[in-house]
């Protein structure tokens, strides 16, 4: 089995990036969810996703990537699977308090299915941006 270094980055460090994520996001998604006004709500509903996926990618490297065979396939699958799990957890928080926050959060269309294609798609994405970078990604093994 390969020796996996445990991924370690500070919190200010990780809620720099994940905050400045969410309120980014929010002021795309706005113009279609009621608008600016919205923006400071749908800004805590994006931390779901961005500060809580943050912590699902972790879980998959710290507890479960030692664990699993050294195969990048298994490897790969494994964590698809995860980021399509916690996407649906995340998906969930998120309907949890925009009906908290809301007074008529509707359902932000956001099913089960979507919520977990939509997290792999974004985490896709992410790990493309890091892998065009050479840093350590999904796409090279190595993040």
């Amino acid at each position: 089995m390969a020796e996996w270094q445990p991924y370690r980055e500070s919190l200010r460090v990780t809620l720099a990036r994940t905050v400045g994520i969410a309120l980014l996001a929010a002021g795309v998604v706005a113009p279609w969810f009621g608008g600016i006004r919205r923006w400071p709500v749908l800004s805590l509903l994006m931390l779901w996703p961005a500060f809580g996926g943050h912590w699902v990618d972790v879980m998959f490297l710290n507890f479960l990537r030692p664990r699993l065979p050294d195969d990048r396939i298994v490897q790969g699958i494994a964590r698809v699977v995860v980021w399509f799990a916690g996407g649906i957890v995340l998906g969930l928080g998120v309907r949890l308090t925009a009906r908290a926050l809301l007074a008529r959060p509707g359902t932000l269309g956001l099913t089960w299915a979507i919520a977990g294609v939509g997290f792999v798609a974004v985490e896709l994405i992410a790990h493309g941006a890091l892998h065009v970078r050479g840093r350590p990604s999904f796409f090279n093994g190595l993040g």
